[in-house]
C-alpha cells in the first residue's frame, strides 16, 4: 500500500481528533439536565470528569511506551473504537455508577490516540514546517469542543441528554476502520540527516515494566521538557475547570438557558480556538525563525495575558463585559496550543516522542484537570456560589503557568544568546 501524501494523512488525523474532543465535551454541555434526571450534586458531576481522567491519564503511559515500539496504526484504531463505544454506552447508562464506568472507557480509548498520533504527524514534516502542521492538528481541540457543546446542548433540549451521547459516539465506529487507509511513516523520517538518528526503542534487557519505567525516567535528562510540562500542568488545571463549568456558570450567574449557554460557549470556543491556534502557530514559527527561544516566548506572553482575562471573565457581574472577558480568556488559552505541543515533541529525541507525549498527558491530568472540576464543584457546594468557587481556583492556575513558562523562555533566551 502506498502511503497517503502528508497533507491527506494530516487531514485524516485532524478530523479524528475533532471527534475526539467532540465526544469529550458533550458531557459538560448536558450537566444541567443530567443533574436533574439522575438527581446528582455538583460534587457528583465533578466526579464524572474525574472518571474520564482516570481512564485517560492512567493508561497513557502504557500507550506511550508501546507507541515508540510497535506499529502505531492498530493502536490508534483500537483507541478510536473504544472511546466511541464508551460514548454511545454513556447515553444508555441507567445510573450514576454505570455512567462513571463508561466515562472511564472513553478516557482509555482517547489515551491511545492522544499519546501516539502527534508523533506520527511530527514524522511527516521537517522541523521548519512542523509547528504549523501540529497547530492545524490541535485546531481540532476548539472546533471539536465547540461542536460538543453546541450539539450536546441542542440534542439535550430537543431529544434529551442521552441522545447527545448516542449521536456523538456513532461516527467514531466508522472512523476506526477508516484508519486502515493510512500508512504510518518511519520514526524520525523527517529529521535532518545530521547524525541525530538513533534507534527508536533501545533494548536494555530488562522486563517490560522495568523497561517502561526506564524509558520514562530518561525524560528527567531534558529540563526544558520538564518546564514545558510543568507550565502545561498549571494551565490544564485552570482550563479543565474552565471548560467543564463554563456553560453551567453562564446559566447560574448570567441567566442563560441551557441552549443559549451551549450556543454561546460553543460559538465563542470555535471562533477563538481556530483563530488563536492558527495565529499562535504562525506567530511562534515567526519568533522561532528569529530565535530558538521563539516557541517558549509565545508561551510566556500568552500565559501572562491570560491571568487578568480569566479573573475578569468570572468576577464581572455585568453580562456584556463578562462575555467579552470570557471570549478574550478563551483566545489567550488557545494561543499557545501548537507551540506547547511542538516543544513537548522537540525537547526530547525523536525516538522518545510517544513517551514524552504520554508522560505529558499523565502529568497534566493527574496534577491538573483530574481534580480541578471536582474541586470547583466541592467549593461551589460549600460556598453556595459557583462564582466564588471558580475565582478561588482558575486565576491562581493561570498565574502559576505564567511563572513557569516565563522561566522557560528566559532559560532558552539565555542559551540562544550564549
Amino acid at each position: 500500500m502506498k502511503p497517503l501524501r502528508p497533507g491527506w494523512a494530516l487531514a485524516a488525523l485532524t478530523g479524528i481528533n475533532l471527534f475526539n474532543y467532540l465526544d469529550r465535551q458533550v458531557l459538560p454541555a448536558v450537566l444541567t439536565p443530567l443533574k436533574a434526571d439522575l438527581r446528582l450534586s455538583d460534587s457528583a458531576l465533578g466526579a464524572l470528569s474525574v472518571a474520564f481522567m482516570l481512564g485517560y491519564f492512567l493508561t497513557a503511559p502504557f500507550f506511550g511506551y508501546l507507541g515508540d515500539r510497535l506499529p502505531r496504526q492498530a493502536l490508534i484504531a483500537a483507541g478510536v473504537l473504544v472511546w466511541s463505544v464508551g460514548t454511545v454506552c454513556s447515553g444508555w447508562a441507567p445510573g450514576f455508577v454505570s455512567l462513571l464506568l463508561f466515562r472511564i472507557l472513553v478516557g482509555l480509548g482517547e489515551a491511545s490516540y492522544g499519546s501516539i498520533s502527534p508523533g506520527w504527524i511530527a514524522d511527516l514534516y521537517p522541523p521548519a514546517t512542523r509547528n504549523l502542521r501540529i497547530s492545524i492538528f490541535y485546531m481540532a481541540i476548539p472546533v471539536g469542543s465547540a461542536l460538543g457543546y453546541m450539539i450536546g446542548s441542542a440534542m439535550a433540549v430537543h431529544f434529551g441528554w442521552r441522545s447527545a451521547f448516542l449521536w456523538a459516539g456513532a461516527p467514531g465506529l466508522l472512523m476506526a476502520f477508516g484508519l486502515l487507509l493510512l500508512r504510518e511513516p518511519e520514526r524520525g523520517a523527517s529529521e535532518p540527516a545530521d547524525g541525530r538518528r538513533a534507534p527508536a526503542a533501545p533494548a536494555d534487557g530488562a522486563g517490560p515494566l522495568r523497561s517502561m519505567a526506564r524509558a520514562y525516567l530518561r525524560l528527567r535528562d531534558h529540563p526544558d521538557y520538564l518546564l514545558v510540562v510543568a507550565g502545561y500542568v498549571a494551565q490544564t488545571f485552570a482550563m479543565g475547570a474552565f471548560a467543564y463549568w463554563g456553560p453551567t456558570f453562564l446559566v447560574r450567574a448570567h441567566g442563560f438557558s441551557v441552549g443559549q449557554a451551549g450556543l454561546f460557549f460553543g460559538g465563542a470556543l470555535v471562533v477563538t480556538g481556530i483563530t488563536a491556534t492558527l495565529l499562535g502557530g504562525a506567530a511562534a514559527t515567526a519568533l522561532h525563525r528569529r530565535s530558538p527561544a521563539g516557541y517558549a516566548q509565545l508561551l510566556a506572553l500568552s500565559a501572562v495575558a491570560t491571568v487578568p482575562a480569566t479573573l475578569a471573565a468570572f468576577a464581572l457581574a455585568d453580562r456584556g463585559p463578562a462575555e467579552v472577558a470570557l471570549v478574550a480568556a478563551m483566545f489567550l488559552i488557545f494561543l499557545p496550543t501548537g507551540p506547547v505541543n511542538t516543544l513537548i515533541l522537540e525537547t526530547v529525541p525523536f525516538g522518545m516522542r510517544a513517551c514524552a507525549m504520554a508522560a505529558s498527558i499523565f502529568a497534566i491530568h493527574l496534577l491538573g484537570d483530574l481534580w480541578s472540576p471536582q474541586l470547583v464543584g466541592f467549593l461551589s457546594d460549600r460556598f453556595g456560589s459557583l462564582r466564588q468557587a471558580v475565582l478561588c481556583t482558575l486565576p491562581a492556575g493561570t498565574a502559576v503557568c505564567a511563572l513557569l513558562w516565563a522561566w522557560l523562555a528566559a532559560r532558552q533566551s539565555r542559551r540562544a544568546r550564549a
